[in-house]
């Protein structure tokens, strides 16, 4: 089980779907809607997933639909309905420490001042297909 939510606590998330990957992403279309140097998210199939509470949700021409809470603005969702997946927020997990991810993502756009070196994977822009 995979359960998280929002940090004033009026939206939650639960989930028995495996992950399907555990990526770190750099782009600037992540940095934006989290306000962070990258977004780590938990990938799990959407269908599995139950969610609870004012989830506001903002559509990207990207095809990917972004969920935070109305309350207090908590990232928490990366959707790509077509795919059948949604991303799960790291930061919103109630136990991050139990995900590592993979590889990093879109480190053409990478912070500067932001130095990788946990040995793991890097794609300039997104992941091999």
């Amino acid at each position: 089980m995979i359960a998280g939510g929002c940090l004033c606590g009026a939206c939650r998330y639960r989930t028995d779907g495996e992950p399907l990957n555990v990526r770190v992403c750099h782009c600037r279309r992540c940095q934006k809607a989290t306000g962070a140097a990258f977004y780590a998210r938990v990938m799990v199939p959407l269908a599995a997933v139950a969610i609870e509470g004012p989830v506001g949700w903002l559509a990207a021409d990207s095809g990917i639909r972004r969920g935070f809470c109305t309350a207090c603005g908590t990232t928490l969702f990366s959707e790509r309905r077509s795919a059948g997946t949604i991303g799960l927020s790291m930061g919103s997990l109630d136990h991050p420490e139990c995900f590592k991810p993979t590889e990093h993502i879109w480190t053409s756009r990478k912070q500067p001042w932001l130095q990788l070196d946990d040995g793991l994977p890097h794609y300039p822009e997104g992941p091999p297909a």
